[in-house]
């Protein structure tokens, strides 16, 4: 696999628009830092690393609305691995409006671009999340 975040990105994709109550994904540590954000934005209810070993994977706990309309609409895969997208703090850009939030990859770990700007670093923007 070339790509496992993208791969990660794709599995949410389907999940969401299949209404499924969970996905489980292959673990690795920029994937559960993913999955945290995810969680404390409230894209998700919670996930959790099950199984043991070279085996292990990450169940995501969807969130779907009252309705049962999807929480998340979109969800883009911004930096590749054959084009990377770097930003500083002052360009990173606003997801509708602040509706959303882009995930980067900073010399501080994984932060969403509010708290990129509020720390005044830039980064690797890898995803879009509304």
């Amino acid at each position: 696999m070339t790509d496992p975040i993208a791969d990660m990105m794709t599995r949410l994709r389907n999940a969401c628009a299949a209404k499924h109550q969970k996905v489980d994904v292959p673990v690795s540590k920029i994937k559960l830092e993913i999955a945290r954000l995810l969680r404390d934005e409230g894209f998700i209810n919670n996930y959790k690393v099950i199984g043991e070993g070279p085996g292990r994977s990450i169940r995501l706990f969807l969130r779907y609305g009252a309705r049962g309309e999807q929480v998340i609409t979109r969800i883009e895969r911004i930096s590749k691995p054959g084009c990377r997208v770097y930003v500083d703090s002052h360009n990173i850009p606003k997801v509708l409006g602040g509706l959303g939030i882009n995930i980067l990859s900073t010399s501080r770990g994984l932060l969403t671009d509010k708290q990129a700007r509020r720390q005044k670093v830039g980064g690797e923007i890898l995803c879009r999340i509304y």
